[in-house]
């Protein structure tokens, strides 16, 4: 069969130091046709040392074709683009967040071409924990799931990388921003400008990928009880979130995230306390390659406590990207689509709804009554 002919939009550090790699390493089912940045100078040597078309808008790449599916790296909101691709009849893979809001979603069928990435999802180390769960009794055996992130400046993290900077004009900049402004005051009911920030870069931008994974173990977390913010004068600040884990009421959450510039590492722990041991994940910065997730299952047999410890060092963005050949070629359901990603960003607009309840910042958010919200 053919390589998959694809087009990637936006060039910056996600593209350079993991995506546009991976596509080189599986040129047996990927070919790279198109690339796109707002950065024109950035998208054009990008586009030389790839001996491929460089755009500097993304609709004007569509349009002149060559490819059958787009890769979606941008910051933001994604829904224009995403759109854009889906009414061209091009497959789509974008990365998460895919909207600010639900409302940008309208119209995309549940059927739709698209494929919204959570590499976690396809962590070798994930299926082999969901595996493992399954063993234990599932779900229902779950008393408590707690998510655990320390997470250094990105900058910190990408001192091996010396990934180019993409430096688009100001103007184009400020457009973009103006847009994403407008949809995140629709979606909070808020001009507030820590609430936006917070749902765009803490929230749905820092632990959209937990809420995803969570997700596919267990389904959207039943309620959001609590949501604390802080520092008050440190931002990005950190994050605690917790409440009821499954509809049954069986089992709670407990999702940190703090971000500590100077910090060491990257460090995300994910444990799963059940009624027979526990299940423990250990994720590594995601810029790293190759790098292995750890699970520890930790059990007894007898008067002793056993501890069996798995790595596998296969690239979950490597894995996810193969699911996306399989998708266009196959019609294989990835694991997160339009409804995964409808539900995510409920799933962030209840925490972001419960903390500024807690924070008394008047809001009016998006995702009202309906599914429970708490």
């Amino acid at each position: 069969m053919d390589p998959l002919r694809v087009a990637v939009v936006g060039l910056g550090v996600m593209a350079q130091v993991v995506y546009l790699p991976l596509l080189a390493r599986r040129r047996d089912v990927f070919k790279v046709c198109a690339v796109c940045d707002l950065d024109r100078n950035h998208a054009e040597t990008l586009g030389r040392e790839l001996s491929v078309p460089a755009y500097d808008d993304a609709a004007a790449m569509m349009d002149a074709g060559g490819f059958e599916a787009v890769i979606i790296l941008t910051a933001g909101s994604h829904a224009r683009l995403v759109k854009d691709a889906l009414d061209r009849r091009y497959w789509v893979l974008c990365e998460s967040p895919l909207a600010y809001s639900r409302a940008e979603l309208n119209g995309i069928p549940g059927d739709a071409r698209l494929m919204v990435g959570c590499a976690k999802q396809y962590d070798p180390a994930t299926y082999r924990l969901q595996e493992e769960l399954h063993k234990v009794g599932g779900a229902g055996a779950v008393r408590q799931m707690d998510i655990s992130i320390l997470h250094p400046s990105d900058e910190s993290q990408l001192l091996f990388a010396r990934a180019r900077a993409s430096r688009p004009v100001s103007e184009r900049l400020a457009v973009q921003r103006e847009a994403d402004d407008e949809v995140l005051t629709a979606a909070l009911g808020t001009d507030s400008e820590r609430l936006r920030r917070l749902y765009a870069q803490v929230v749905l931008g820092g632990v959209g990928q937990e809420l995803a994974l969570m997700r596919l173990l267990f389904g959207v977390p039943a309620t959001v009880d609590h949501v604390s913010v802080w520092p008050a004068d440190v931002f990005p600040p950190s994050i605690e979130v917790s409440g009821v884990l499954l509809d049954s009421g069986c089992g709670r959450y407990g999702l940190r995230r703090h971000c500590l510039p100077s910090y060491p590492a990257y460090h995300e722990t994910v444990a799963v306390h059940h009624e027979h041991g526990s299940l423990e994940l250990d994720f590594l910065t995601p810029y790293l390659l190759n790098a292995p997730t750890t699970l520890t299952v930790t059990s007894r047999v007898g008067t002793t406590e056993r501890k069996a410890v798995y790595r596998d060092i296969a690239e979950a963005f490597e894995r996810q990207l193969i699911a996306f050949n399989r998708f266009v070629t196959e019609e294989e359901p990835p694991l997160t689509g339009i409804e995964g990603a409808l539900a995510d960003i409920g799933a962030a607009q209840r925490i972001i709804r419960r903390y500024a309840e807690w924070a008394g910042i008047p809001a009016k958010v998006e995702r009202a009554e309906e599914e429970g919200a708490q």
